[in-house]
């Protein structure tokens, strides 16, 4: 059918009044079109994308946007992918907006990954495409034509599948698109203006303006979850209830989505009362209400991790699960290559060590200089005094020895399995490993902490504990102070 329009036709002008008026800056609601947007418009060739195209072209100088059309031929369909491709290109050289279009053998993409959801691997070869075509363009929107029933399946689809309230929320009006791999894609935003207009309001559009367009066999496959809802299921609810089920069950996931909102704004709030340095307190963080609990834990992950792609309910449960009964010096992994440690009372998220280099040093010391320890970011500092002595030591980071008594070679080391000590105040010898568990001293602090040592015996560690060795007395002839402190002091 041809394109035409129709000025005088009562019902088109409607809905363009009304679609304006949603989308229009003077909006009473949040815009998602403002002037001065430059949008790139994701058509299929289907009808929901080329009434979207239709109605913004209609629009644009009354919003002020600049279009741009973009299409990406999957490969899937053969000759009729084809023809979708044609048409959208038509479309767009009818209507004198510039025309982006990609083509990918979409099985065979699959095929050479080896594994992956077809539907999904769609989604994000055009998303990637969009993201692309719009970095290059200049354009700052996205806008995709999803409509008030793809809301509805979407929101049964998540049902059906034990979405909480993220997923049973559905699709947002307006949402920034993250791609992978695409460093830049933070800039662009998508929008999807149709989302309170119904399916049936756009085939009577674009039927009374007479505008042709394309119809994707693949949608009739019920196969698929998602047609199965639409072409099954929610023709038996609209016969069981009413024909408006589609238009409450996505105000259903509007309400979801406001108190979600809510929800994550509470959860923020108690998230920075955990913080301890780069990670959370155990303690607080148990405090709070388990629904609570998850919603802080999955607000941390995306922010330490960038993104919460691949994070599922499974994850975040095994993450309690394991702040909450897990062994003190636990660990587990999540999708990234990331591991959640639990060091006693503290949580840490951090990336890869199962693959890093165990942490191993060893300093020669000598007692006329200062010595840099990189790897515990701490210094040593050596200061010889005169006996008698009648100050004590500071605190536990500086210890007094008789530099006659001292062992020699003196060195710098790290915490070795195995590694004993003669502790002041205490008969015979105690494992550096159990004074460790004593004072909680979590397996990422032990690796680093500086261990000082005299003819391979240890003389004091640093803060934790000094052993019987060479020891001050009245008798001393020659003291040695030595402080830690911190690198660069």
């Amino acid at each position: 059918m041809p394109y035409q329009i129709s000025e005088d036709n009562e019902y088109s002008s409607s809905m363009i009044s009304d679609f304006a008026r949603r989308t229009s800056s003077f909006s009473p609601t949040q815009p998602v079109l403002l002037s001065g947007d430059r949008v790139l418009v994701a058509v299929s060739g289907g009808p929901d994308s080329v009434a979207l195209l239709h109605v913004l072209h209609e629009l644009r100088d009354e919003l002020g946007l600049h279009l741009e059309a973009a299409h990406l031929q999957h490969g899937i369909r053969g000759e009729e992918s084809k023809e979708d491709a044609r048409l959208v290109a038509a479309l767009a050289g009818k209507l004198g907006l510039a025309f982006h279009l990609k083509e990918i053998d979409l099985p065979g993409l699959r095929s050479r990954a080896g594994k992956g959801n077809l539907e999904a691997l769609a989604r994000q070869q055009r998303y990637q495409f969009f993201a692309q075509i719009a970095r290059r363009q200049g354009l700052n929107k996205i806008a995709t034509a999803h409509t008030q029933d793809d809301q509805a399946e979407t929101m049964l689809m998540w049902l059906l599948r034990g979405a909480g309230r993220n997923g049973l929320g559905g699709m947002t009006p307006a949402q920034t698109l993250l791609t992978s791999g695409d460093d830049l894609a933070d800039r662009c935003e998508i929008v999807r203006p149709f989302l309170e207009t119904t399916k049936a309001d756009i085939l009577e559009f674009l039927r009374q303006r007479q505008i042709d367009y394309r119809i994707d066999a693949t949608n009739r496959d019920t196969r698929l979850l998602r047609n199965w809802i639409r072409l099954e299921l929610l023709p038996q609810l609209r016969e069981r209830l009413d024909g408006r089920i589609a238009a409450r069950l996505a105000g259903q996931a509007a309400m979801l989505r406001d108190e979600q909102a809510v929800l994550e704004q509470v959860a923020q709030a108690e998230l920075e009362k955990c913080r301890r340095g780069d990670g959370l307190d155990r303690g607080i963080l148990l405090r709070q209400p388990v629904a609570l609990q998850r919603l802080m834990l999955r607000r941390w992950i995306e922010e330490v991790r960038g993104t919460l792609r691949g994070i599922e309910f499974a994850h975040v449960e095994a993450l309690g699960g394991l702040a909450a009964n897990g062994p003190a010096q636990g660990r587990i992994g999540i999708p990234g290559g990331w591991e959640l440690h639990r060091e006693y009372d503290l949580l840490r998220l951090v990336k890869g060590t199962r693959q890093r280099q165990p942490i191993c040093y060893l300093y020669p010391v000598t007692l006329c200089e200062p010595l840099s320890i990189p790897e515990a970011a701490v210094s040593l500092l050596p200061e010889p005094l005169l006996p008698p002595v009648g100050v004590q030591p500071a605190n536990s980071m500086e210890a007094l020895f008789d530099a006659d008594e001292l062992p020699q070679p003196l060195a710098v080391q790290n915490f070795r399995n195995g590694d004993r000590f003669a502790p002041v105040g205490m008969d015979g010898h105690k494992k550096v490993k159990e004074l460790f568990i004593d004072r909680k001293i979590a397996l990422s602090e032990r690796a680093k902490l500086p261990i000082l040592i005299g003819a391979e015996q240890i003389l004091w560690i640093p803060g934790h504990g000094r052993s019987r060795i060479a020891l001050v007395t009245p008798a001393s002839r020659a003291i040695i102070r030595i402080k830690v402190v911190p690198l660069g002091t």
